[in-house]
């Protein structure tokens, strides 16, 4: 069940708890909007730290048995799952780009990804919860190094990527065995219980997932509740820095570990023997992706002085024959009007439009796509995830002054290099501090087989397949001495 009645007909989604349904409480709203359509397309329950606390403690109920399933009820609940998403893929298309107004694209894309996902991290299940037997000293022993569920995990997912994101977050700890409270996001919360009820439906035990939502008025507090709780073993949190800032100093606070996966200032470097042509293409689709609201977004183009005037010009004819119509829209019309007051304050500083001039449409939530040059190290623009579909172009004279500028930023998640030579772009690659760096692609490529996470300012730990398991597991030494045998000597001395 996801949408639940309120008095007036409303279709509210609700708080779900142990794989039950909490009550609907009216004056506990969130509006979901349609940036788009400027209008309300539903309305979810906001949780309270009661409701939160009892998902805790119904994920310790949970995990209790989960732990000890079979590697093969834990892989096969997560190929099914990724079955029943991709049967499902008109449905989650249709409420991707209801909720966060994204192109259809991008949302079939999610679909497929995170099919991808889960069953990839489902093959590695049995190799990644492998334990070892380690060499000892001891005389007459044994050491076996088991690898456990860390225990019940809180997952706290974004609506950028919505189906990917929250996918992972829950296939990881499953997959490991353990148990989920997932925080949905209050601007997609009906894909994140879309996504969530697949598990569901592919068998899931009842109550191994809980799910909730929070107003931004409560969320601080339904947060730290459930970081506080001492059911909650550790934190998966994907969003922006400011935010990961808060979840890291709770997750210091109360001594919980935390997967961080936050946002990005992706530079795109073109070397001078780059294709400019492909290279202009594949920056362009970076930035204007998903109207630029991708924590991998192309943020930054960096070029030779020598290749420059030539690439803007394969990205001033690019923009115009595939972005004519603009770029999509932002999630919010305040997100939208945050970017364009960005890109105008930077120009007003001294900056100039290559391309494009940062406009807004009618409905206030589209930006028409821009690049913008000449912006101070200091401006706020120069420094900020931009989110929008924009990028700042920098010229440099030499490839060390490239690398120096594709690093001048507290972040570190996806770069792009781009030459005609593997050589020159893999020497450029190995010196950028990021993540993931792809060579003549998209700065947002990503693959369900390969590591996915930041460095810096964007975060720490790794996703997909056994990356993502490993995050969950943990290892715990038992050692066998055999009383019979005598007294071996160890590391602390023989006795006698």
């Amino acid at each position: 069940m996801y949408f639940i009645k309120g008095p007036n007909g409303e279709d509210v989604i609700p708080v779900k708890i142990g794989g039950e349904c909490e009550p609907i409480d009216t004056s506990k709203l969130i509006e979901v909007v349609s940036a788009a359509q400027e209008k309300v397309v539903h309305y979810a329950q906001s949780a309270t730290s009661a409701q939160a606390s009892r998902a805790a403690d119904a994920a310790y109920a949970a995990y209790l048995k989960w732990r000890n399933s079979k590697y093969t009820t834990r892989r096969d609940l997560l190929l099914r799952t990724a079955d029943i998403i991709e049967s499902r893929r008109a449905k989650f298309v249709e409420t991707q780009t209801l909720e966060t107004s994204c192109p259809e694209s991008w949302a079939h894309f999610n679909v497929t990804l995170l099919a991808n996902c889960l069953r990839e991290i489902g093959s590695n299940i049995s190799y990644a919860t492998t334990g070892d037997l380690p060499p000892v000293e001891t005389d007459n022993a044994v050491g076996l190094v088991f690898r456990e569920p860390v225990g019940p995990v809180l997952a706290i997912s974004p609506w950028n990527a919505s189906m990917i994101l929250s996918g992972r977050a829950l296939a990881g700890p499953i997959g490991a065995g353990c148990s989920v409270v997932l925080k949905a996001s209050e601007l997609s919360p009906l894909v994140h219980h879309y996504v969530v009820g697949a598990f569901e439906d592919a068998g899931m035990p009842k109550g191994l997932i809980s799910v909730l939502q929070a107003a931004r008025q409560d969320s601080p507090l339904i947060t730290e509740t459930l970081i506080a709780h001492q059911a909650i073993r550790k934190i998966e949190f994907t969003g922006s820095a400011n935010v990961g800032k808060i979840i890291g100093q709770l997750g210091s606070k109360y001594l919980k570990p935390v997967l961080m996966e936050l946002g990005g200032k992706a530079p795109a470097v073109v070397l001078p023997d780059a294709n400019l042509k492909h290279a202009a293409a594949t920056i362009v689709d970076g930035a204007m992706m998903h109207h630029g609201q991708i924590c991998m977004s192309t943020d930054r183009i960096i070029v030779l002085r020598e290749v420059s005037d030539a690439l803007i010009e394969e990205i001033r004819a690019y923009i115009k024959a595939n972005y004519a119509n603009g770029a999509g829209h932002s999630v919010t019309r305040t997100q939208a009007e945050r970017a364009h007051t960005l890109l105008h304050n930077a120009q007003k500083a001294g900056a100039k439009f290559v391309i494009g001039d940062a406009s807004l449409d009618e409905t206030r939530s589209s930006l028409t796509p821009t690049i913008i040059t000449n912006v101070d190290p200091s401006d706020a623009l120069f420094k900020e995830e931009l989110f929008t579909a924009a990028s700042i172009l920098i010229t440099v004279d030499t490839e060390d002054e490239a690398v120096r500028a594709a690093n001048d930023t507290e972040y570190g998640l996806n770069a792009a290099v781009h030459s005609s030579s593997v050589f020159n772009g893999l020497r450029v690659a190995r010196q950028i501090e990021a993540g993931q760096v792809h060579i003549n692609t998209i700065t947002e490529y990503d693959e369900a087989t390969m590591p996915i996470g930041g460095t810096k300012g964007s975060g720490w730990g790794r996703n997909n397949g056994k990356y993502a398991l490993r995050e969950f597991l943990v290892e715990k030494t038992i050692t066998i001495h055999d009383p019979l045998g005598g007294a071996g000597g160890n590391a602390f001395g023989t006795k006698g």
